[in-house]
């Protein structure tokens, strides 16, 4: 029933909104969302460790993105020279002139962990479209835990 005013003469009902139940429903609410917040688990990516790697192949042709963008492909990376800087576009056919006529040596991609993994992607692409199939990452190993 409505609240009603006693002024004198007559009955008038007062129109006014009633908020307490609007604030008993957000208060429930409110701590429905507190108690689930937690609950809830959000999508973390937990990426591979390396802790020991495979024995790496025999002679691999080094791909070394550094942190600037710049591309070098190493024929012999053993020795540590003898880098040759490449644009992106052509890493495919540098790479395939690098294996010297051998499909089977592998490739090797070393990037700097600054690097965008949009462009190792893109550098990966290269090959496979460049028909190599060997493809691997360089990754720095952490020791025995």
């Amino acid at each position: 029933m409505p609240a009603m005013s006693s002024r004198g003469r007559g009955r008038r009902t007062i129109n006014e909104i009633n908020m307490v139940p609007f604030i008993d429903v957000m208060l429930v609410l409110l701590i429905i969302f507190m108690v689930t917040a937690p609950l809830i688990t959000p999508s973390v990516i937990n990426l591979p460790t390396v802790d020991r790697a495979n024995k790496q192949p025999d002679r691999p042709v080094e791909i070394v993105i550094k942190s600037d963008d710049e591309v070098q492909i190493k024929k012999d990376p053993s020795t540590g020279t003898g880098a040759l800087s490449i644009p992106m576009a052509q890493i495919g056919s540098a790479a395939r002139t690098a294996q010297s006529g051998d499909a089977q040596r592998p490739v090797v991609i070393s990037a700097d962990k600054s690097v965008k993994y949009e462009t190792v992607v893109k550098a990966m692409n290269q090959l496979k479209q460049s028909g190599i199939e060997r493809v691997g990452l360089s990754v720095q190993t952490t020791g025995a835990k």
